[in-house]
């Protein structure tokens, strides 16, 4: 069985485009600017995009964080992103999901200039990448497509298992594993709440990847031998023993399918430093764009 290390490849990557940053800086441009947008004070958002800024940071980027009340009207919200659409200075920015429920989500996104869409949840950028046009893609399936090629993990023609259809992970994964592309190939069977003997698909599957929100959901005798195991689900257990108070699982029972797995993903460790690498890899594409820089 071969761990799948997201944190020691992210890291890679980070590493080159902070070699890019460099360069360009040399020659006299800016550093790249990216900014999170938070309404509300949840914990784990909070730490995540200041994860976000952080990483950002150490790679040479400028980034910043826009923190909002949760009483934050759907206009201002709206008001702040036509600014920042209009900030030449401004390279990408997120707008960290989800938003409070008096916040039209669908609005939001599609008040967000693509070209500075750097989650790539704009449906502008969804079509392209469903067409094929160079797009920015969204991160978490983009970070997963990545550590296939980078572990080279054959996909053409295998049978892959996708277990949640969500618009962030489950459905753009199926459009760029089916496509006719590097790490692609594959005949992909999009699984979700309504499908009917989920272990019949699951057992038959070359390599199965979830996306559901479901602790230890995938167990060992639902999946075959040498079986290709990325997880992408991120749940907090209770752990009154950890400083924390709990710990992060993924959708996958970790210890009795990594004994069939011939690769798999931890968690954490996994699929989540990959998602921050290529939000910065999104904005380092839209910086480049921004100054046709090769």
């Amino acid at each position: 069985m071969i761990l799948i290390d997201g944190k020691n490849t992210a890291a890679d990557i980070k590493k080159e485009i902070q070699t890019e940053v460099a360069h360009w800086r040399q020659q006299g441009y800016r550093p790249p600017n990216l900014v999170a947008v938070l309404v509300g004070n949840d914990p784990a958002s909070l730490t995540y995009v200041r994860s976000k800024e952080r990483q950002a940071k150490q790679i040479g980027f400028n980034s910043s964080l826009i923190q909002l009340p949760f009483e934050t009207t759907e206009q201002t919200l709206l008001n702040i992103i036509s600014k920042l659409n209009h900030d030449t200075k401004v390279d990408g920015y997120i707008i960290q999901l989800p938003l409070p429920s008096h916040i039209d989500s669908q609005k939001v996104i599609m008040a967000i200039d693509p070209h500075k869409d750097v989650d790539g949840f704009h449906p502008l950028n969804l079509g392209k990448m469903l067409v094929g046009l160079p797009a920015f893609l969204p991160a978490t399936p983009y970070g997963i497509i990545e550590l296939i090629k980078r572990y080279d993990i054959p996909t053409d023609g295998k049978d892959v298992l996708i277990i949640g259809r969500s618009l962030i992970v489950g459905r753009p994964l199926s459009i760029l594993l089916s496509q006719k592309r590097t790490g692609g190939n594959a005949t992909v069977t999009l699984a979700h709440s309504h499908t009917k003997n989920l272990k019949h698909h699951s057992l038959k599957a070359d390599i199965i990847i979830t996306a559901l929100g479901q602790p230890n959901f995938l167990k060992a005798d639902m999946v075959k031998d040498g079986v290709v195991i990325i997880d992408a689900g991120i749940n907090e257990l209770a752990a009154p023993e950890t400083k924390r108070g709990y710990r992060l699982v993924g959708d996958v029972d970790f210890k009795g399918v990594s004994l069939k797995a011939s690769y798999i993903t931890p968690v954490p460790g996994g699929v989540g430093p990959m998602t921050i690498a290529m939000l910065l890899k999104n904005t380092w594409k839209a910086y480049k764009l921004h100054f046709k820089l090769s």
